[in-house]
C-alpha cells in the first residue's frame, strides 16, 4: 500500500512538473507572439507616416509603440497632417489606443523662407545632394520661431557635419540644433 500511494504522488508531482514546464513554453510563445506583433505593428506603422502624402521635408513624425498602443510625436507644418497621422494609424489592425503628440509648428513667413533657404544649403551641396533624391528625403528640416532642427540620418559623421555647418550659413537663423544621426 506505501508503495502505490509513492506512486501515485510521484505520477502528481510529474504531472506539475511537465503542467508547468508546458505552461513556460506557452508563456514563451505567447511572448514571442506579442513581439512579432508589435514587430508587425512597428513596420505597419512606419509604412502608413511615410505614405501620407502631404509628409515631407519640413515634418518630423515620430512613434512610439507599446504593446497594441501608439504614440504618435514630432512637429508638422500642416495641422490637417497631425489628423491625417492619427487617423491612418487608427485605421491599424490591432491598434487599440493612439495619444497624438504631435506638434503644429506656428505659421510664420520668416520660418518659411528659412525653411527654403536651409533645404537650399543642405540638399544644393554636392556632398548631400543625393540625399535629396529619395522619396522621402532622410534629412527632416524643422524650423520653428528662427530655430532650426535637423532631424535624420546620414550615411557618414562628415555628412552629418557639414550638413550643420550649411544650415549655419543659412542668415537668419538663430540656432541649430544637429540631430542627424550616423547609419552603422
Amino acid at each position: 500500500m506505501k508503495t502505490a500511494r509513492w506512486i501515485c504522488w510521484g505520477l502528481a508531482v510529474a504531472g506539475v512538473l511537465v503542467a508547468s514546464a508546458a505552461g513556460g513554453v506557452a508563456q514563451k510563445r505567447r511572448r514571442a507572439a506579442s513581439a512579432r506583433a508589435e514587430e508587425r505593428l512597428i513596420r505597419e506603422v512606419r509604412h502608413e507616416l511615410v505614405l501620407l502624402p502631404y509628409y515631407g521635408v519640413f515634418d518630423n513624425l515620430t512613434y512610439r509603440v507599446h504593446g497594441y498602443d501608439v504614440e504618435l510625436g514630432g512637429q508638422v507644418v500642416r495641422p490637417t497632417l497631425k489628423h491625417d497621422a492619427e487617423a491612418v494609424v487608427k485605421k491599424i489592425e490591432g491598434v487599440e489606443k493612439v495619444t497624438n503628440n504631435i506638434e503644429v509648428l506656428p505659421p510664420s513667413p520668416m520660418d518659411d523662407r528659412i525653411r527654403i533657404a536651409v533645404y537650399r544649403a543642405i540638399y544644393g551641396h554636392m556632398m548631400l545632394d543625393r540625399y535629396a533624391l529619395q522619396a522621402v528625403p532622410p534629412i527632416h528640416i524643422i524650423v520653428k520661431n528662427g530655430n532650426v532642427t535637423l532631424e535624420g540620418v546620414v550615411a557618414a559623421e562628415n555628412e552629418r557635419s557639414v550638413a550643420g555647418i550649411q544650415v549655419n550659413s543659412v542668415p537668419g537663423v538663430f540656432s541649430v540644433t544637429n540631430n542627424l544621426k550616423v547609419e552603422r
